[in-house]
């Protein structure tokens, strides 16, 4: 494989207040092999002059559904396996155009898909997975209805399912094997009411105590953990105590559980887009009139709620978690977390910050010796324009995974 030099470079990667001016990054074999304020010397390297452009780390984005194919998710799990794999293509290469470098998919994606890309079938962002959600009956994720009685085991080969539905200790503990045993890297489970779910109001709580410190100790016992759907201040507490890690959403923290989630050592992952283009959206996509109506219960809060995590000094990721078409609004989260947060704040969340949520510090979301040489090229300062890194990746001119330039627009 060969080298590449980029010279004249401002790096930003969030482990600095500040853009470093004036870097140059020898890029050998997919990984970052020298970072310097001074020219390197690499005379078998291609050089790259980034003329004072912005380079970052591949973006990682904590929270999306690749198989989410279409709005309705109910529909989405009726599709031909088949289908949802190849749309599901589509959707990762449309993430990787973004620049999104990394996603981690929070429930649906199988290993398979994660073979797909390793062996380079598709061209796509790395994929990190918890295979299917783990839904209690009724809960985020049973997409049956109130009339509906199939046997939720269906829904456990549709590759358009986002969860397989579980109920009690000893259900929770083998579905969970199953998952890690299938690859899973981390265990998700739908601990609140959710939004785009038939029959689980948003102050539901999704399973009993001892099923989530069930879940929790499978995922300790497999050295990863748990991160679980949560809207309300009572479910994000009681899921804390119990020893969830990972908060997904967290649209109605209250200032004194942001405290515990900090004392803890779990982060947040916010999620604010998804519910601005759910509102804007949702209906003309066909999602149900009676998810509809549970969007204002979460949305209003969101942005309120950013303001209380970051008082707290709670660790915040990027997330999007959209649907279907909504998916191209995947980078808006940039420009919403920045109306309440240091620009800063918001670029690590996509970058040092993610890469911790991923398992991946060190190699991902750096510009260091030793990391993946997973970059984008901005043209200007995100710093000073968080908007610079929305648009469909078209300030952007040249985005790299694994060392390689998957778009390059630097020699036109």
């Amino acid at each position: 494989m060969s080298s590449i030099l980029f010279q004249n470079a401002a790096i930003l990667d969030g482990t600095a207040e500040t853009a470093l001016v004036d870097r140059h990054v020898l890029v050998e074999n997919g990984t970052i092999r020298e970072v310097s304020d001074r020219p390197i010397t690499a005379s078998s390297a291609r050089v790259v002059d980034l003329r004072g452009r912005t380079l970052m780390p591949g973006l990682i984005d904590c929270h999306v559904h690749v198989i989410a194919t279409m709005a309705n998710l109910g529909a989405n799990a009726e599709l031909p396996n088949t289908l949802v794999a190849l749309r599901s293509a589509k959707i990762m290469r449309e993430m990787l155009m973004r620049g999104f470098t990394t996603v981690r998919d929070l429930g649906g994606a199988d290993h398979g898909l994660v073979m797909a890309i390793e062996e380079e079938l598709i061209e796509a962002p790395r994929l990190v997975i918890c295979g299917k959600a783990l839904s209690q009956t009724g809960g985020h994720t049973d997409y049956r209805g109130r009339f509906h009685h199939r046997d939720v085991d269906y829904y456990g080969d549709r590759a358009g399912a986002m969860g397989r539905v579980v109920d009690g200790v000893d259900a929770v503990r083998r579905v969970a094997r199953e998952e890690i045993k299938a690859g899973a890297q981390f265990i998700k489970i739908m601990a609140n009411g959710g939004v785009s779910s038939p029959t689980d109001p948003i102050a539901f709580l999704g399973f009993s105590d001892d099923e989530v410190r069930a879940a929790v100790e499978e995922a300790r016992n497999a050295r990863t953990y748990v991160a679980a759907h949560l809207y309300t201040d009572e479910a994000i507490r009681r899921a804390v105590e119990c020893g969830v890690l990972s908060v997904e959403h967290g649209n109605l923290i209250t200032p004194e559980t942001a405290r515990l989630v900090k004392e803890k050592g779990a982060f947040v992952v916010p999620t604010n887009v998804t519910f601005d283009a759910l509102a804007k959206e949702g209906a003309s996509l066909g999602l149900p009139p009676p998810s509809i109506a549970k969007i204002e219960d979460v949305r209003a809060q969101g942005m309120e709620a950013l303001k209380i995590l970051h008082e707290a000094g709670v660790m915040m990721a990027y997330g999007s978690d959209l649907l279907g078409e909504m998916h191209r609004h995947q980078s808006d989260e940039f420009t919403l977390r920045g109306q309440v947060l240091p620009a800063i704040e918001v670029i690590r969340s996509a970058t040092i910050h993610a890469a911790r949520v991923v398992q991946q510090e060190g190699k991902l979301g750096i510009i260091a010796p030793g990391a993946h040489a997973d970059l984008i090229v901005v043209d200007g300062d995100p710093l000073a324009d968080l908007s610079l890194l929305t648009g469909q990746g078209r300030h952007m001119p040249a985005i790299m995974k694994a060392g390689h330039f998957v778009k390059n627009l630097l020699d036109n």
